[in-house]
């Protein structure tokens, strides 16, 4: 019988290093834009006073026999705390028999491949020399976003911004030393942003923290914090001024208020998404067309992206013998 490998966080973070992640995600996301992977809009339930939700997201990517789902939930009120606003678990099955053989902490796979797929984005969309990077929040998403963005482009100039001076404080303290270069915290977002070529928004905002006059000509901006559709980061203006990448057509008309609101308002329409980031990566579009342009990566995270990761990982874990082995798969009862 097939057993079930069962990793932990802190399993996960050695199992997973960014630069791995990028790959394997840059991979889903060509595939599922050329129509080679299966990934169903997400769903959920809302607890009653919007206390929290929990969400459902299943996919299939044949390419890495990853049959599976992400379990996750959502509560708000863990931002401060000692517990991530995101809880859950990745859960992949064996795609012949449908055995489940690998169930993952999901808060530090959503951490890392969020990071990865905005990774991936700057990789194709920002300028070549792009170093001076404005991060806008000093959570678990601004700091795998840093790490992120470090495997891809020479970092020469970090500042960061929160509401919270201690926390925007500690991230400073804390990231500078973790990757020996400073990282001076800010009393403002305008500040933080301003002159940067590299912006990455992961805030717990509904209402804009980032404005398009702030942003410099030839900056790239990755947006992940807002994933609902009454929600956003960026104000109509910032949208407006940039060329604009999804991860999903169908999840950002569906989801994303970064983009929805501005169509309510009648700014934009659907059209002003320039194309699905898997297609540039396939070159079934074309990425950044001028140095001065400003572009942005719209992010909310797809199913693709957890099951290539929990792929990756159960792939390590079975060569490293790491994690937690239980037998859940059934065989049925010959005697029935």
């Amino acid at each position: 019988m097939t057993s079930t490998i069962v990793l932990t966080a802190e399993e996960v973070r050695r199992l997973l290093p960014m630069q791995a992640c990028i790959e394997v995600v840059a991979d889903a996301l060509r595939a599922l834009s050329t129509g080679e992977a299966l990934n169903p809009l997400r769903w959920g339930v809302r607890l009653p006073e919007e206390r929290g939700l929990i969400g459902l997201m299943p996919g299939f990517l044949p390419g890495r026999g990853a049959l599976g789902l992400k379990a996750i939930t959502y509560f708000p009120g863990n931002h401060g705390s000692e517990y991530d606003s995101h809880q859950g678990v990745v859960v992949l099955f064996d795609p012949e028999h449908g055995v489940p053989v690998g169930i993952f902490d999901a808060s530090e796979i959503t951490g890392i491949r969020t990071a990865a797929a905005s990774a991936v984005a700057t990789r194709v969309l920002a300028r070549e020399d792009a170093g001076d990077l404005g991060l806008l929040g000093s959570g678990v998403q601004a700091r795998s976003h840093l790490e992120a963005m470090a495997a891809v482009r020479k970092l020469r100039r970090v500042r960061v911004w929160s509401p919270d001076p201690r926390d925007r404080d500690g991230f400073a303290r804390r990231e500078s030393a973790r990757h020996r270069i400073e990282v001076e915290s800010v009393a403002s977002a305008r500040e933080a942003v301003s002159g940067a070529d590299l912006v990455c928004t992961a805030t717990a905002a509904r209402e804009p923290v980032l404005a398009g006059e702030w942003l410099a000509p030839g900056a790239h901006v990755n947006a992940v914090g807002a994933c609902f559709a009454a929600a956003r980061e960026l104000d109509t203006q910032a949208v407006l001024r940039s060329r604009v990448y999804v991860d999903r057509r169908e999840s950002a008309l569906a989801e994303a208020g970064d983009i929805l609101i501005p169509m309510k308002e009648g700014a934009l329409t659907e059209r002003h998404i320039v194309a699905e980031i898997g297609e540039v990566l396939a070159g079934r579009a074309t990425g950044r067309t001028r140095e001065d342009e400003i572009t942005l990566y719209k992010s909310l995270g797809v199913a693709v992206e957890d099951l290539a990761a929990g792929s990756y990982l159960l792939e390590e874990a079975r060569r490293q013998g790491a994690g937690v082995r239980v037998e859940l798969g059934g065989k049925r009862n010959k005697l029935l």
